[in-house]
């Protein structure tokens, strides 16, 4: 099990790499090892693998220079994990919410191609996880005030634990700067632009509970799972949303 992961991982790294190869320009192994989270040693394989499969990398020997995938070679076919596919789609129905009439003329049609790529299996899943995402109306003016940056290590802890459904547990902030640890099945996600808020079971408290985001001040995986609650156990916290199917 471990070996086929391993091999998943290196598959996509590579995937990864050609992009980013061909989109940012010349850049370091250094860099490309910091960004990868691997070592130095293990870009260098991949960077070799590529080019044994034809991929044209070209090496900068100038001072700080780095590798890149030639500016005229296509990357092919576009491969969006899982987890990725459904951040597009979530992109799309939030632009699409925002009305902008700029960008409106094309999303319907990105959708339809992005989900017929899609396998019967991953549209089944993204179907699921799109429905426990809520977009809600845009947040009042002094809502939006207090919105503060948010802990990006938090968010991705949050994103994975949403999307396996695993418990989390969380360093939050209340509106009154009280600092709790709680730990919460994040159930849906609801935006009231620009401000996402989790609904959960908070165990703390033995409830339902809606957390701001952005308040998050870390969070952590557990090893326990959770089963989705039915949205309309929910419905105190969604008052006043009007919200998307």
């Amino acid at each position: 099990m471990m070996a086929r992961s391993n091999s998943h991982d290196r598959l996509r790294r590579l995937e990864l790499l050609a992009a980013q190869l061909k989109q940012e320009g010349f850049c370091t192994i250094k860099d490309l090892a910091l960004s990868h989270d691997v070592s130095e040693r293990t870009i260098a394989r991949d960077l070799q693998l590529m080019r044994e499969q034809g991929l044209p990398i070209e090496a900068d020997r100038g001072r700080g220079g780095g590798v890149r995938l030639d500016r005229h070679w296509g990357i092919g076919r576009l491969n969006l994990s899982y987890a990725e596919a459904v951040d597009l789609l979530i992109s799309i129905s939030v632009a699409e919410q925002m009305k902008s009439p700029i960008f409106l003329a094309s999303l319907a049609s990105i959708r339809r191609q992005l989900v017929a790529s899609f396998s019967a299996e991953k549209r089944e899943r993204v179907d699921r996880l799109k429905s426990r995402i809520l977009i809600g109306e845009t947040a009042s003016t002094f809502v939006q005030t207090s919105v503060v940056s948010t802990n990006g290590k938090a968010v991705q802890k949050l994103h994975q634990g949403f999307l396996d459904q695993t418990n989390l547990t969380i360093l939050y902030e209340d509106e009154r700067s009280k600092v709790t640890t709680r730990e919460i099945e994040a159930h849906y996600l609801l935006l009231n632009y620009p401000i996402w808020y989790v609904l959960a079971v908070d165990h703390f408290r033995g409830a339902l509970r809606t957390f701001r985001c952005d308040r998050i001040l870390s969070a952590e995986l557990t090893s326990t799972r959770f089963r989705t609650l039915p949205r309309a156990s929910f419905a105190q916290p969604l008052e006043g949303n009007v919200l998307l199917k």
